[in-house]
């Protein structure tokens, strides 16, 4: 009996198609792969600043004479030659994130090595930080700025978070030496309202109720027993 040799046919998917769709499958995670080093590889938002701090004590807009301008210390050809005069005609005159943004490009070219011994110090590596690290830092660093605290408002009233209530004793302190001025003449039923005290207090120290204090005092007080000011005059 005979036997046709004919085969079957061939898939339409080529060696050659196989190892196209291969190849893309390999690499798009190794284009992941090189962006994410990318970006670990980048040097930290700080690192302007500590070169800044070396080459020039941090300040941006110094210009010491020496041929050297900003806080990055750029020559006049650098600044020129890498676009820094469309901000200002030396870096000493433009302001610190039109220095970076130059820097940024003289680096991609030179390397760290344009700042040779304080990007050492700096501990600068990899490429240089991305803008949006920059506004991510000046951010933080408007945040953290120290500003003193206020003792009274424009007002003139003492804020309620600075008061802290005074110890009955050192009530009962101040009322003592009110007695004794009154037995030499003043009056010993008067008290005069001190920042920290408090109505509960004042009574206290005189063995009465708050509520027969703030009775007898309604009219000085006003309606709300809990709220007694500095200078307001009690009468027993």
């Amino acid at each position: 009996m005979f036997t046709s040799s004919r085969s079957t046919p061939a898939s339409p998917r080529t060696p050659r198609r196989v190892a196209a769709l291969v190849a893309t499958a390999v690499a798009a995670p190794l284009a992941l792969l090189s962006a994410t080093a990318g970006q670990a590889n980048a040097a930290d938002s700080g690192v302007w600043d500590r070169i800044a701090r070396c080459e020039s004590g941090g300040n941006w807009h110094i210009n010491t004479g020496n041929g050297y301008y900003g806080g990055l210390q750029f020559s006049p050809s650098t600044w020129r030659g890498f676009g820094g005069a469309a901000y200002a005609p030396t870096a000493d005159r433009a302001s610190r994130a039109q220095q970076i943004a130059i820097a940024t490009k003289v680096q991609r070219v030179q390397g760290w090595g344009a700042w040779p011994t304080c990007s050492v110090r700096a501990g600068a590596q990899g490429s240089p930080p991305s803008a949006v690290a920059q506004q991510k830092q000046q951010k933080q660093q408007k945040q953290q700025k120290w500003q003193p605290a206020k003792t009274k408002s424009q007002s003139g009233t003492v804020k309620k978070s600075e008061f802290k209530p005074r110890p009955v004793s050192d009530v009962r302190a101040v009322n003592r030496a009110a007695d004794r001025s009154g037995r030499d003449g003043a009056h010993s039923g008067d008290y005069t309202v001190r920042p920290g005290d408090t109505l509960g207090a004042i009574a206290d120290a005189h063995g009465l109720s708050w509520r027969a204090l703030y009775a007898g005092n309604r009219a000085v007080i006003g309606a709300d027993p809990d709220f007694i000011l500095p200078g307001q005059r009690l009468t027993f």
